[in-house]
């Protein structure tokens, strides 16, 4: 039991904490600011898919790292637009619009790279982001890549712009009462499509993390499933930057530390340590839903003229 608390005291969980939470903080972020503006973005497994495989094949083909960052965060930017046609547009169905989406990147993505690795043997790989040093930061668990550093700042920025700024006011207005914001002379679809494919880019920028940070290849189905997480971790923020990138801490906290408890109980089946951290996560965001109150225009096709 000593050195299962110890694990907590080392550097490298607490690195690792930073790494797995970075690429939830992206979705989380992403989502959110779609969720403001009244989207629903169940796009977003499949954006991370695409956006980690953009990145990868742009730093693949000689661009740097940054260039192969806004590559991915294009191309998630193109897939926001995608689904606004249909869910602002076209006032569709936003969940099937999402999934639709979500089936079309990945299986994209699966396409393409199947196509530009055509060799059997193990991808080709890419020099990812090393550790970045800050000169005045000594913490061993600070040494995180410079992503990281980005995720937390971009947390900061949106705070900031949602609630400090007249644009953030009025990406709240038009997720809460887009009629009112009509009222106001504000272009609600305007808006919300600046709110998706801003937020969709975002979203790219966590699977462009996985390709040019953690690992330096791709893989198929490497996203595994954040995206839904990051989902889950925006209503736990209840709607909320802040709030939000704790419960990526919490969540990231919980799978680093049971991945060490592995090695320290090998007799305990390992599959019960692989879950243990979404059913903490579930127990933690049950009293938070509760109290959360999203958007009142959430996942409501806006038509102009309508009451």
């Amino acid at each position: 039991m000593t050195d299962s608390l110890h694990i907590l005291l080392t550097a490298s969980i607490w690195a690792a904490v930073l790494r797995i939470a970075t690429p939830l903080i992206f979705g989380m972020l992403g989502e959110l600011l779609c969720e403001r503006a009244g989207i629903v973005n169940l796009g977003i497994e499949g954006i991370m898919t695409v956006g980690a495989l953009s990145a990868w094949l742009a730093a693949h083909a000689g661009l740097g790292l940054w260039t192969a960052w806004l590559v991915a965060a294009l191309v998630g930017a193109l897939f926001g637009a995608f689904h606004g046609l249909f869910s602002i547009s076209l006032a569709q169905s936003q969940h099937v619009t999402g999934l639709g989406v979500t089936l079309l990147a990945s299986g994209l993505a699966s396409f393409v790279y199947s196509v530009s690795v055509t060799s059997a043997g193990s991808p080709p790989t890419i020099t990812p982001f090393s550790p970045l040093l800050l000169p005045f930061i000594h913490a061993p668990f600070l040494q995180a890549t410079a992503p990281t550093y980005l995720a937390f700042a971009l947390a900061a920025l949106l705070a900031y712009v949602l609630w400090r700024t007249p644009l953030g006011l009025a990406i709240r207005l038009v997720g809460e009462h887009p009629q009112a914001a009509h009222a106001q002379g504000l272009s609600v679809v305007a808006i919300r499509y600046g709110a998706l494919c801003t937020g969709s880019a975002i979203m790219a920028l966590g699977g462009a993390f996985l390709t040019t940070a953690v690992f330096n290849s791709f893989v198929i189905n490497m996203v595994q499933g954040r995206g839904w997480m990051a989902l889950a971790l925006v209503v736990f923020g209840a709607w909320r930057p802040g709030l939000g990138l704790l419960g990526a801490l919490l969540y990231a906290t919980f799978d680093a530390y049971q991945l060490r408890l592995q090695t320290q109980f090998p007799n305990i089946p390992y599959q019960l340590f692989l879950a243990a951290p979404y059913l903490l996560a579930i127990v933690a965001m049950i009293p938070m839903a509760r109290r959360a109150i999203g958007p009142q225009a959430l996942m409501k096709a806006y038509v102009k003229g309508d009451r």
